[in-house]
C-alpha cells in the first residue's frame, strides 16, 4: 500500500522558555515537513516518551542531537540522549506575534 506523505506546511505553538531569546512562549511557527534539516535549524522533534518539542538541531557523533537556546530552562540531548530519527519538521518562520525568519545562531556554519 502506498504511504501518504505528510502535508508540506504546518503550524506549531511554542510552549515554555527553553528557546528564549530566539522564541517565546506562545510564538507560532510555520513548519516545513519536507525540508532537509541542517545543524543550527530550529525544528519540531519527538523526544523520548513521545513528547513533541521545538529545539535547536545539533550534530554529535554522526547523529542529530537537540539543543536549547536558554541554558537555564528545558531539556536537551545531553540530558535525554540522542534524538536521531526524531526530526519531524523544520521551522522556517515565526508567524505570530512577531513575524520573522528564524536564523541560525551567531557562529553557526552557514554551509552546514
Amino acid at each position: 500500500m502506498h504511504q501518504r506523505r505528510p502535508p508540506r506546511w504546518g503550524l506549531a505553538r511554542v510552549h515554555g522558555r527553553s528557546m528564549q531569546p530566539t522564541l517565546r512562549d506562545g510564538d507560532r511557527l510555520l513548519l516545513d515537513h519536507r525540508r532537509t534539516p541542517a545543524a543550527g535549524d530550529v525544528a519540531v522533534v519527538r523526544l523520548p516518551g513521545g513528547v513533541l518539542a521545538v529545539k535547536r538541531l545539533e550534530t554529535y557523533d554522526g547523529g542529530w542531537w537537540v539543543g536549547r537556546d536558554n541554558p537555564d530552562e528545558g531539556v536537551d540531548s545531553w540530558t535525554l540522549g540522542a534524538a536521531a530519527e526524531a526530526v519531524l519538521a523544520v521551522a522556517v518562520l515565526r508567524v505570530w506575534p512577531r513575524p520573522g525568519r528564524l536564523r541560525r545562531p551567531a557562529g553557526a556554519d552557514p554551509d552546514v
